[in-house]
Parts: C-alpha cells; sequence; structure tokens
C-alpha cells in the first residue's frame, strides 16, 4: 500500500462555479495500492460527504474505475464526486467523454470546457426506476423527519426511487416547509439503513421545470448534502415514471441553498429512455478553503 505523504486529495466544489458554493468532493486520482481500509481513513480525514478514488486508469481509452467512499462507509454510486472527478480529469488530459466503471455499473460522463475557463460534465445515469413508497416506509421517515402528512405536496406521491443507489424522495407542500429542516439525526439514519436509502431527496416544485431540493445524508455522517447527483438522477427517474413528461424535459434544481452553498443540477428526462442525464459544473477549492 502506498504510503500516506504519498496520496493527493484534490478537493472541488461540485455544481457550482465557485469554491465557495455546491457540493466539496475530495478526487484521489491515483488509488492504485490503497485498499478498501485505507480509502474509508482518507475520506473520513477529508471530512467531505463524499471522495472519489480512481483505482484503476486508462488514460488512453479514457476508462478509470471508481470508488466512493463517505466518512463512514463505501457507497456504489455518487454524482457529486463523479462530477469533480470528472472535471478534474478533464483538466489534465483534455475535455471529452469519459468512461467510469463504479459498484453501481458503466457511467458515462460527457466534459466540455467553457470560455470562462470552468468545465462542465454531463452524467448518464445507469437505468433507473422508481415505485411507490409503503405505508411503514413513510411513517417512518415522517417521524424522524419531524413531518406530518399534511406537509406533503398530493401532486407528488412519496416514492423510493434508483439511479446507482436507492434514495426516498418526498415532496414539501410548500417552501417554508422545505426550510424547516430539523430533523432526528440518529432516528433517520436509522430508518435509511433498515430499508438501503442513500439519502432522503426533500424537494419542494417551484414550477414544472424548476424544483428545490435538500438531502440529508445520516448514514454518510452528514447532515445534508448541498447537492447529490445521485439524487438528482433518481428524481428524474421519479418524474419519468409518474409520467410527468410525455416528450424529452430539462429540469433545473436549485440545492444547498438554505445551508449557505447555492447548487444548481439540471437533468434531462426522456420518457423513452430510463437512464437520466445529470450536468453541471465543478472548480478546485483553494488550499486555503479547503
Amino acid at each position: 500500500m502506498a504510503p500516506t505523504t504519498a496520496t493527493e486529495v484534490l478537493r472541488y466544489a461540485a455544481f457550482t462555479p465557485d469554491p465557495a458554493g455546491g457540493n466539496p468532493a475530495g478526487v484521489v486520482l491515483d488509488a492504485t495500492g490503497l485498499d478498501g481500509r485505507r480509502m474509508l481513513e482518507l475520506a473520513a480525514e477529508t471530512g467531505y460527504s463524499e471522495t472519489a478514488f480512481l483505482t484503476e486508469r486508462d488514460e488512453a481509452r479514457r476508462r478509470f474505475t471508481v470508488r466512493y467512499f463517505s466518512p463512514l462507509a463505501e457507497v456504489a454510486f455518487c454524482g457529486h464526486a463523479t462530477v469533480a472527478t470528472a472535471v478534474a480529469l478533464a483538466e489534465r488530459i483534455g475535455p471529452g467523454e469519459l468512461l467510469f466503471d463504479t459498484p453501481a455499473g458503466e457511467i458515462r460522463v460527457d466534459t466540455v470546457a467553457g470560455r470562462d475557463g470552468t468545465v462542465r460534465a454531463t452524467l448518464t445515469s445507469v437505468p433507473t426506476r422508481s415505485r411507490p413508497a409503503r405505508t411503514d416506509e413513510l411513517d417512518a421517515a415522517l417521524a424522524a423527519l419531524r413531518w406530518d402528512a399534511a406537509d406533503l405536496d398530493p401532486a407528488l406521491p412519496p416514492h423510493v426511487s434508483f439511479a446507482g443507489n436507492d434514495h426516498l424522495i418526498l415532496a414539501a407542500a410548500s417552501r417554508t416547509r422545505l426550510a424547516d429542516l430539523a430533523y432526528d439525526f440518529d432516528a433517520l439514519a436509522t430508518v435509511m439503513r433498515t430499508h438501503g436509502w442513500t439519502t432522503v431527496h426533500l424537494v419542494w416544485r417551484e414550477n414544472d421545470g424548476s424544483y428545490h431540493a435538500r438531502d440529508p445524508f445520516p448514514v454518510g455522517g452528514v447532515v445534508e448534502d448541498p447537492a447529490t447527483g445521485a439524487a438528482a438522477a433518481a428524481f428524474g427517474g421519479y418524474l419519468r415514471t409518474l409520467g410527468l413528461g410525455t416528450t424529452p424535459s430539462t429540469i433545473t434544481l436549485r440545492q444547498g441553498e438554505d445551508m449557505g452553498r447555492p447548487s444548481d443540477l439540471t437533468i434531462e428526462v426522456d420518457p423513452h429512455e430510463t437512464p437520466v442525464r445529470v450536468t453541471g459544473r465543478a472548480v478546485p477549492i483553494p488550499a486555503s478553503a479547503s
């Protein structure tokens, strides 16, 4: 195993052009020789909700094997760390298509450099699926969130949606309800572990093309994620399952606003395709701000 001092952890803010916004992610471009235990230790030391590790690389084919770790556990897929990793690679080997082999499956990421120098990445998720949440799942989640059934938007029913991992999706009836997030951390973590959810994706519909979101992530040791690409992809699958778009649609998600790290995610949903495309920018976080 490589010595600790030889492992460089890059730090990027994903789904934002501002290092002070978005969701911070760690990126280790050379994790060859690191075992899972050491990757978990590095993720905990970095302290972000997720750190991505490239364990195998083929730059000629632009194909890489990626593993993701929160401070507490490995996860099958992480959207914001994928975007951060893709941008870090594009800055070093040039923009274009990248292929990531992840525990959740193959993820294609298209990267494009903008005129301002920032790189935009678009990931294509694994096939999505969505089902109505069971009564026992919903009741336990609402109790841990300290929400009531009346706090939910009846036009957007609770679902458990998948895009590499499972997310409970709950739609708030008002922006005020979404802004007031004071949940029971341990209780929600227990509910999520019981049902195998990676995040709880809380949304409020501003209009048909624009939503606000918040993502509690206690199972990863984090109160809230400021931007969650995996949940955004799952949410796209949720909208497709509900039939809320009969033609290809582009949806914007505003996340992180209530915690001072505003993030912008764009999802593309095609009613005829189960994968969902999620787009966002990422920028390095200066060492002085790490």
